[in-house]
């Protein structure tokens, strides 16, 4: 069974996905580690929410209640968050409902800007880091694979990757209507991760020239591909206070930018800071400053945009086909173990009577058809099983199968071979 726990804007204060965020240790170990009945896990952590995947052997409540404790353990061993500070603030989704949701968040449908193109790469390193972390399965793989082919169907096939703007930019369109000219701007970027390139590009959009880095852990290269000028440790406070656009995307979990860094480096006039880091890497104390406007994640999600319902309706019934078809596809698997134990056997029973009969004259001639006749003969049974399998019935097909040719064919569960979906699923608010 897959399973999803998940915690967005939606669901939860942004305080507590900031926290959520912050944690110590991989997560994916911890949680696939903490039952035998988790065959694997993939986690998604962005600025606005902590999904944990899980395969789970088996279907009923006891396996759901299984996983919802090992991701609440595995949150409060790396976050120190307890359980009881989750409660309300997350949903389950179980079963076939489980693509459709991924589906939707990497296609920016469940983004806080509908569209933004951003959540598309954090799916793909979401799967990367499980993979890295050895706790991915084969129902996971597929998952994920086919979100990120959805996510590029929609993108392709309707506006509404045309439609969102990402954070940043939406934060850049915040701010102009107080900036004149941008190509004046003096502008701090802080930050060399993933994040930073969409912020360059869309600095560059606004006519951006002056743009200076600063990366925390003194990495250069970002600067040097991009051309831009790199500021130290030690010159940072200066660069910071005399910046009239400071801009922050580290993963860093504590501050990078505080009231006394502003002060240190003299800061004395007016500048917008910009902080898209989760944790945040502005402390709240910029935003006391006289001068300062400060916008950080929550601002910037108070102002997000409505969606636009015709590009997102089109999005959608993507999304929901594309979950379809996973689905159908999961159950019609459910039956392969039957019929590849099915030919098998019969072939097996074909070789033997085959080898019997070697010597006997035009042999080859009648091994070749019979081989063909019996192929023919378990193409239909092949179809039906496979058909009865995408119904839900996939347990008919191993018990027709014992029952007529005496064989057990059902596979044993291993995190190898996670289960068939079950069919029956359902969501819930946690409470």
């Amino acid at each position: 069974m897959l399973l999803c726990v998940s915690a967005s804007h939606k669901t939860a204060p942004f305080e507590l996905l900031e926290r959520l965020s912050a944690h110590a240790e991989p997560l994916n170990p911890l949680i696939a580690a903490d039952d035998p009945a988790i065959a694997g896990s993939v986690v998604l952590s962005t600025c606005n929410r902590f999904e944990a995947y899980l395969d789970v052997s088996g279907g009923s409540d006891e396996s759901r209640a299984t996983a919802l404790v090992a991701v609440r353990d595995a949150l409060a061993k790396a976050t120190g968050i307890d359980g009881s500070e989750l409660n309300g603030s997350y949903e389950v989704t179980q079963g076939a409902k489980v693509a459709e949701h991924l589906f939707a968040v990497a296609s920016g449908l469940e983004s806080v800007v509908v569209g933004e193109g951003e959540i598309g790469g954090q799916v793909r390193r979401a799967l990367g880091e499980a993979r890295t972390q050895g706790t991915t399965t084969r129902d996971l793989e597929r998952l994920f694979q086919r979100a990120t082919e959805t996510q590029k169907a929609v993108k392709n096939s309707t506006a509404l990757g045309r439609a969102g703007r990402s954070l940043v930019r939406l934060a850049l369109d915040l701010a102009d209507s107080r900036i004149a000219d941008w190509s004046t701007m003096r502008v701090l970027l802080v930050g060399t991760g993933s994040y930073a390139a969409a912020t360059l590009a869309a600095l560059r959009d606004h006519g951006v020239r002056d743009i200076t880095v600063y990366s925390p852990s003194g990495r250069e290269q970002f600067a040097t591909k991009h051309g831009l000028s790199q500021t130290s440790h030690a010159a940072f406070p200066t660069a910071a206070a005399t910046s009239d656009i400071v801009i922050t995307c580290t993963s860093r979990e504590e501050p990078v930018l505080t009231a006394a860094t502003l002060a240190a480096g003299g800061f004395d006039g007016s500048a917008f800071v910009i902080d898209l880091g989760l944790p945040r890497n502005v402390h709240p104390d910029v935003g006391d400053v006289a001068g300062i406007t400060l916008l950080d994640l929550e601002t910037i999600r108070l102002h997000a945009p409505l969606e636009e319902l015709q590009a997102t309706d089109a999005a959608r019934e993507i999304v929901r086909e594309a979950a379809s078809k996973f689905a159908g596809d999961r159950r019609r698997q459910a039956a392969q173990p039957a019929v590849v134990g099915l030919r098998k056997h019969v072939f097996e029973v074909l070789e033997r009577e085959l080898e019997r009969g070697k010597n006997r004259e035009h042999a080859e001639d009648i091994a070749e058809a019979l081989r063909h006749f019996t192929g023919m003969l378990l193409h239909t049974p092949t179809v039906r099983a496979q058909e009865a399998a995408v119904d839900g019935r996939a347990d008919e097909v191993f018990d027709a199968v014992e029952t007529l040719f005496g064989i057990d064919v059902r596979p044993h569960i291993t995190s190898a071979e996670p289960p068939a979906e079950c069919p029956a699923s359902s969501d819930y608010r946690a409470s």
